[in-house]
This record gives C-alpha cells, structure tokens and sequence, in this order.
C-alpha cells in the first residue's frame, strides 16, 4: 500500500513509539497514511488499541525479520 510519510522508531521501547506516532499523524493532513517500523513487541498491542482510541485507521500491520510494520490512517 502507498503511504505519504515514513516513521522509523525501531529500538525505541514503550511508550515512545505510540508518542512519536502521535505527534507525527498531528502534523498529517485527513485521509494519509503514515508507514511505521518498531521493533518493540509490546507495539503489536499498542498500535491496535491506539487506533481505536484515537479514531485513526490501522490499515495494515505485518511483521518480518523482528520488525513490525503498520500501516495508519489519519483521520
């Protein structure tokens, strides 16, 4: 899938991914997608629940080689 901006946090424990990807889609206009790497495991959690919490889209997530990728849309 396309995305408009590329977050890398890998090596970033909790809470610093969900922090970083906040004030990231904040500066994002309604309707991108914002591509995030992490590696923290708790991130398979958190990035779900930080959707439906904040009404963004979580469009996709996958895992390879020990980093997660998701895929979020700003609402």
């Amino acid at each position: 899938m396309e995305f408009d901006r590329e977050l890398d946090v890998k090596g970033l424990n909790c809470p610093l991914p969900i922090l970083r990807t906040k004030k990231t889609l904040a500066e994002m206009e309604s309707g991108q997608v914002l591509r995030v790497l992490a590696t923290d495991p708790g991130s398979l959690k958190d990035f779900p629940a930080f959707a439906r919490q904040t009404g963004n889209e979580l469009v996709a997530k996958r895992e390879a080689d020990g980093v997660f990728e998701y895929l979020l849309k700003r609402k």
